[in-house]
């Protein structure tokens, strides 16, 4: 949360508030999931936030903060409403307690959730090229990725395992054994198998870098606190339950400054 938030302050001041908003929209929605008994109230959350998008596209925004901040943010950059409908869509899906059931379906909720709020960040910078896009697609493919795992030990003390069941049976580990934070050679290759799906995604998203407007790095500077979680990950020899994890590392703002000196991402 901490980084986003100091991602955010690095965009250009024209676009920072905005990207407030769109920060405070998808905190609304993340924070419906855990914090409902029921899944019907979970679906009246989203319905809510159905209407609010609606409504602020016919400019007559609900009396609520985040959605008044964004019905500004979306006058001043002209924000496409498809993204925020495939943000709601993809979180209501999501509301279901299970695991994902691939690899595939786990990318395919990143792709709706953390790539569109990347689409919609470049739309506030003023950005409109398809390498962008590009790169933004696989970066929130791998943010989705770093958050699922970072979210994992935190899960299993609910008894709650969301991991990919079909990297899990690859490797013959049940949900069970996360829920008893094993810590088996097979635990560890279940979780190096999807970190490192997460790396590819990164480094597909660097390898056509030079293509990609400079105009657009600063939507994905967050790619630091990714390479951060996966750097510790692997010291730790891919213990998800390690607890170093669970640590922040308070060098983060500087290898973020480093970032944007190089002019890179």
């Amino acid at each position: 949360k901490c980084n986003g938030f100091l991602c955010s302050l690095l965009l250009p001041a024209e676009s920072r508030t905005s990207a407030f908003a769109l920060r405070a929209f998808n905190v609304e929605l993340a924070q419906i999931k855990d914090s409902i008994t029921q899944k019907t109230t979970g679906l009246m959350r989203m319905q809510f936030w159905r209407k609010a998008v609606e409504d602020i596209y016919c400019n007559n925004p609900p009396h609520q903060p985040v959605a008044i901040a964004l019905w500004r943010a979306v006058k001043r950059h002209n924000l496409s409403k498809m993204w925020f409908t495939k943000i709601i869509d993809e979180r209501e899906k999501n509301l279901d307690d299970r695991a994902y059931r691939s690899i595939q379906e786990l990318e395919t909720y990143a792709e709706n959730t953390q790539s569109a709020l990347l689409y919609l960040t470049l739309e506030m910078l003023g950005v409109k090229d398809i390498h962008a896009d590009h790169a933004a697609s696989h970066i929130g493919k791998a943010q989705g990725i770093v958050t699922c795992l970072r979210a994992t030990p935190y899960h299993c003390t609910r008894r709650k395992v969301f991991l990919p069941m079909d990297i899990c049976m690859l490797h013959g580990v049940s949900q069970e054994d996360f829920i008893r934070c094993k810590q088996e050679k097979n635990v560890r290759d279940v979780i190096y198998d999807i970190a490192s799906q997460a790396h590819i995604h990164l480094e597909h998203a660097r390898s056509f870098s030079k293509k990609v407007p400079v105009k657009a790095y600063p939507a994905f500077y967050h790619t630091v606190a990714l390479d951060d979680y996966l750097y510790n990950i692997r010291k730790v020899d891919f213990n998800i339950f390690h607890p170093s994890l669970q640590k922040r590392n308070t060098l983060l703002p500087l290898y973020l400054y480093i970032r944007t000196w190089k002019k890179t991402y």
